[in-house]
Protein backbone atom coordinates (compact mmCIF):
# COMPACT_ATOMS: atom_id res chain seq x y z
CA UNK A 1 0.00 0.00 0.00
CA UNK A 2 1.42 3.41 -0.97
CA UNK A 3 0.51 6.61 0.83
CA UNK A 4 1.22 9.92 -0.88
CA UNK A 5 2.86 12.57 1.28
CA UNK A 6 3.79 16.18 0.62
CA UNK A 7 6.62 17.50 2.71
CA UNK A 8 4.96 20.57 4.21
CA UNK A 9 5.05 21.64 7.84
CA UNK A 10 1.28 21.24 8.08
CA UNK A 11 1.68 17.47 7.69
CA UNK A 12 4.52 17.15 10.17
CA UNK A 13 2.15 15.99 12.96
CA UNK A 14 0.85 13.22 10.69
CA UNK A 15 4.39 12.07 9.93
CA UNK A 16 5.20 11.91 13.66
CA UNK A 17 1.94 10.10 14.39
CA UNK A 18 2.43 7.47 11.69
CA UNK A 19 6.02 6.76 12.69
CA UNK A 20 4.78 5.89 16.18
CA UNK A 21 1.70 4.00 15.01
CA UNK A 22 2.04 0.19 15.35
CA UNK A 23 2.45 -0.76 11.69
CA UNK A 24 4.72 -3.45 10.20
CA UNK A 25 8.18 -2.05 9.37
CA UNK A 26 7.85 -3.06 5.73
CA UNK A 27 4.59 -1.15 5.48
CA UNK A 28 6.14 1.93 7.04
CA UNK A 29 8.94 1.79 4.50
CA UNK A 30 6.46 2.12 1.61
CA UNK A 31 4.08 4.44 3.44
CA UNK A 32 5.96 7.58 2.45
CA UNK A 33 7.53 6.19 -0.69
CA UNK A 34 5.99 8.85 -2.92
CA UNK A 35 6.45 12.52 -2.11
CA UNK A 36 5.49 15.63 -4.01
CA UNK A 37 3.34 18.76 -4.10
CA UNK A 38 -0.39 18.60 -3.23
CA UNK A 39 -1.42 19.02 -6.88
CA UNK A 40 0.90 16.13 -7.81
CA UNK A 41 -1.06 13.75 -5.62
CA UNK A 42 -4.32 14.81 -7.20
CA UNK A 43 -3.02 13.11 -10.36
CA UNK A 44 -1.32 10.23 -8.54
CA UNK A 45 -4.55 9.23 -6.79
CA UNK A 46 -6.69 9.82 -9.88
CA UNK A 47 -4.56 7.35 -11.85
CA UNK A 48 -4.29 4.94 -8.87
CA UNK A 49 -0.54 5.32 -8.52
CA UNK A 50 -1.07 5.83 -4.77
CA UNK A 51 -3.69 4.17 -2.56
CA UNK A 52 -4.49 7.23 -0.51
CA UNK A 53 -3.37 10.82 -0.08
CA UNK A 54 -4.23 14.26 1.25
CA UNK A 55 -5.72 15.71 -1.91
CA UNK A 56 -6.80 19.25 -2.67
CA UNK A 57 -10.28 19.64 -1.21
CA UNK A 58 -11.67 20.77 -4.58
CA UNK A 59 -10.33 17.53 -6.09
CA UNK A 60 -11.61 15.32 -3.27
CA UNK A 61 -15.25 15.81 -4.26
CA UNK A 62 -14.90 13.59 -7.32
CA UNK A 63 -17.45 10.77 -7.10
CA UNK A 64 -14.77 8.12 -7.55
CA UNK A 65 -13.12 9.00 -4.23
CA UNK A 66 -13.90 7.80 -0.72
CA UNK A 67 -13.12 10.51 1.81
CA UNK A 68 -12.31 10.47 5.49
CA UNK A 69 -13.25 13.19 7.95
CA UNK A 70 -9.56 14.01 8.10
CA UNK A 71 -8.00 16.96 6.32
CA UNK A 72 -5.98 20.13 6.62
CA UNK A 73 -8.24 22.82 8.06
CA UNK A 74 -7.95 26.31 9.50
CA UNK A 75 -10.34 28.75 11.11
CA UNK A 76 -10.11 32.56 10.84
CA UNK A 77 -6.53 32.51 9.53
CA UNK A 78 -4.07 30.07 7.99
CA UNK A 79 -0.82 32.07 7.43
CA UNK A 80 0.34 29.71 4.66
CA UNK A 81 -2.19 30.32 1.86
CA UNK A 82 -1.77 33.85 0.59
CA UNK A 83 -2.26 36.33 -2.20
CA UNK A 84 0.47 38.91 -2.57
CA UNK A 85 -0.82 42.47 -2.47
CA UNK A 86 -0.06 44.77 -5.43
CA UNK A 87 1.03 41.89 -7.66
CA UNK A 88 0.01 40.50 -11.02
CA UNK A 89 -2.44 37.60 -11.02
CA UNK A 90 -0.66 34.23 -10.99
CA UNK A 91 -1.62 30.75 -9.85
CA UNK A 92 0.50 28.60 -7.57
CA UNK A 93 0.99 25.30 -9.47
CA UNK A 94 1.20 23.42 -6.16
CA UNK A 95 -2.48 23.76 -5.18
CA UNK A 96 -5.74 23.55 -7.10
CA UNK A 97 -7.80 24.49 -4.03
CA UNK A 98 -5.91 27.67 -3.18
CA UNK A 99 -6.08 28.94 -6.75
CA UNK A 100 -9.82 28.30 -6.83
CA UNK A 101 -10.27 29.96 -3.43
CA UNK A 102 -8.48 33.08 -4.64
CA UNK A 103 -10.85 33.21 -7.59
CA UNK A 104 -14.10 32.83 -5.62
CA UNK A 105 -12.87 35.52 -3.21
CA UNK A 106 -12.39 37.87 -6.16
CA UNK A 107 -8.65 38.37 -5.69
CA UNK A 108 -6.31 39.27 -8.54
CA UNK A 109 -2.77 38.86 -7.20
CA UNK A 110 -0.18 36.09 -7.03
CA UNK A 111 -1.19 32.99 -5.06
CA UNK A 112 1.48 31.53 -2.77
CA UNK A 113 1.03 28.44 -0.58
CA UNK A 114 2.87 26.15 1.78
CA UNK A 115 6.04 26.63 3.76
CA UNK A 116 7.35 29.36 1.45
CA UNK A 117 4.13 31.31 2.08
CA UNK A 118 4.39 30.82 5.84
CA UNK A 119 7.96 32.11 5.79
CA UNK A 120 6.96 35.19 3.76
CA UNK A 121 3.96 35.94 5.97
CA UNK A 122 5.99 35.76 9.18
CA UNK A 123 8.51 38.19 7.69
CA UNK A 124 5.96 40.75 6.41
CA UNK A 125 2.26 39.97 7.07
CA UNK A 126 1.09 43.32 5.70
CA UNK A 127 2.32 42.40 2.20
CA UNK A 128 -0.15 39.52 1.86
CA UNK A 129 -3.82 38.64 2.11
CA UNK A 130 -4.50 35.53 4.20
CA UNK A 131 -7.15 33.66 2.18
CA UNK A 132 -8.59 31.89 5.20
CA UNK A 133 -8.98 35.21 7.01
CA UNK A 134 -10.87 36.72 4.07
CA UNK A 135 -12.98 33.55 3.65
CA UNK A 136 -13.96 33.66 7.32
CA UNK A 137 -14.88 37.35 7.17
CA UNK A 138 -17.21 36.61 4.25
CA UNK A 139 -18.71 33.31 5.44
CA UNK A 140 -18.08 32.99 9.20
CA UNK A 141 -16.86 29.46 8.43
CA UNK A 142 -13.56 27.58 8.63
CA UNK A 143 -11.87 26.31 5.47
CA UNK A 144 -10.80 22.84 4.37
CA UNK A 145 -7.66 23.03 2.25
CA UNK A 146 -7.12 19.29 1.79
CA UNK A 147 -8.92 16.06 2.59
CA UNK A 148 -7.74 12.48 2.86
CA UNK A 149 -9.08 10.55 -0.13
CA UNK A 150 -8.73 6.94 -1.23
CA UNK A 151 -10.11 4.62 -3.88
CA UNK A 152 -10.58 1.64 -1.60
CA UNK A 153 -9.74 0.33 1.89
CA UNK A 154 -11.51 3.28 3.49
CA UNK A 155 -12.13 1.30 6.70
CA UNK A 156 -8.44 0.49 6.98
CA UNK A 157 -7.37 4.11 6.47
CA UNK A 158 -10.10 5.28 8.88
CA UNK A 159 -8.76 2.99 11.59
CA UNK A 160 -5.33 4.56 11.28
CA UNK A 161 -6.21 8.21 10.69
CA UNK A 162 -9.42 9.05 12.56
CA UNK A 163 -7.65 8.92 15.92
CA UNK A 164 -4.96 11.21 14.55
CA UNK A 165 -7.49 13.87 13.57
CA UNK A 166 -8.81 14.12 17.12
CA UNK A 167 -5.46 14.13 18.91
CA UNK A 168 -2.93 16.83 19.67
CA UNK A 169 0.36 15.48 18.42
CA UNK A 170 3.45 16.57 20.30
CA UNK A 171 6.38 17.21 17.98
CA UNK A 172 9.73 16.24 19.54
CA UNK A 173 12.09 19.18 19.95
CA UNK A 174 14.80 17.64 17.75
CA UNK A 175 12.33 17.31 14.87
CA UNK A 176 11.16 20.90 15.34
CA UNK A 177 14.76 22.07 15.20
CA UNK A 178 15.42 20.00 12.10
CA UNK A 179 12.44 21.53 10.29
CA UNK A 180 13.30 25.01 11.55
CA UNK A 181 16.72 24.71 9.95
CA UNK A 182 15.41 23.10 6.78
CA UNK A 183 12.55 25.57 6.23
CA UNK A 184 14.29 28.65 7.69
CA UNK A 185 11.35 29.23 10.04
CA UNK A 186 11.87 29.38 13.81
CA UNK A 187 10.83 26.41 15.95
CA UNK A 188 8.64 28.80 17.94
CA UNK A 189 6.75 29.89 14.81
CA UNK A 190 6.36 26.29 13.63
CA UNK A 191 5.00 25.23 17.02
CA UNK A 192 2.51 28.13 17.04
CA UNK A 193 1.38 27.35 13.48
CA UNK A 194 0.77 23.67 14.28
CA UNK A 195 -0.81 24.14 17.69
CA UNK A 196 -2.93 27.25 17.10
CA UNK A 197 -3.64 27.51 13.37
CA UNK A 198 -3.85 24.12 11.65
CA UNK A 199 -6.17 21.28 12.67
CA UNK A 200 -7.26 18.03 11.03
CA UNK A 201 -10.73 16.99 12.23
CA UNK A 202 -13.53 17.60 9.69
CA UNK A 203 -16.88 18.07 11.41
CA UNK A 204 -20.23 19.56 10.44
CA UNK A 205 -18.92 23.13 10.10
CA UNK A 206 -16.04 22.09 7.88
CA UNK A 207 -18.35 20.05 5.63
CA UNK A 208 -20.70 23.02 5.36
CA UNK A 209 -17.76 25.24 4.41
CA UNK A 210 -16.51 22.74 1.84
CA UNK A 211 -19.94 22.50 0.20
CA UNK A 212 -20.21 26.28 0.00
CA UNK A 213 -16.76 26.51 -1.57
CA UNK A 214 -17.38 23.72 -4.09
CA UNK A 215 -20.74 25.24 -5.10
CA UNK A 216 -19.09 28.64 -5.61
CA UNK A 217 -16.44 27.08 -7.86
CA UNK A 218 -18.97 24.95 -9.73
CA UNK A 219 -21.31 27.83 -10.47
CA UNK A 220 -18.50 30.37 -10.87
CA UNK A 221 -19.82 32.68 -8.16
CA UNK A 222 -17.85 35.02 -5.97
CA UNK A 223 -18.35 34.62 -2.22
Amino acid sequence: MIFGKFDYINLLPLSVYLKKYPLPNGFKATLFYKKGEPSHFNKELFYRRVDGAMTSSIESVRKKYKNLDVGICANKKVLSVLVERNSFKAKDPSSATSNALSQVLGLKGRVIIGDKALKLYIKDPNAYIDLCDLWYKKTNLPFVFARFSCMQKKIYFSKILNKFAREKIKIPQYILQKYAQKKEISAKDIRYYLSEIIYYNITHKEKKALKRFVDAVKFKKEI
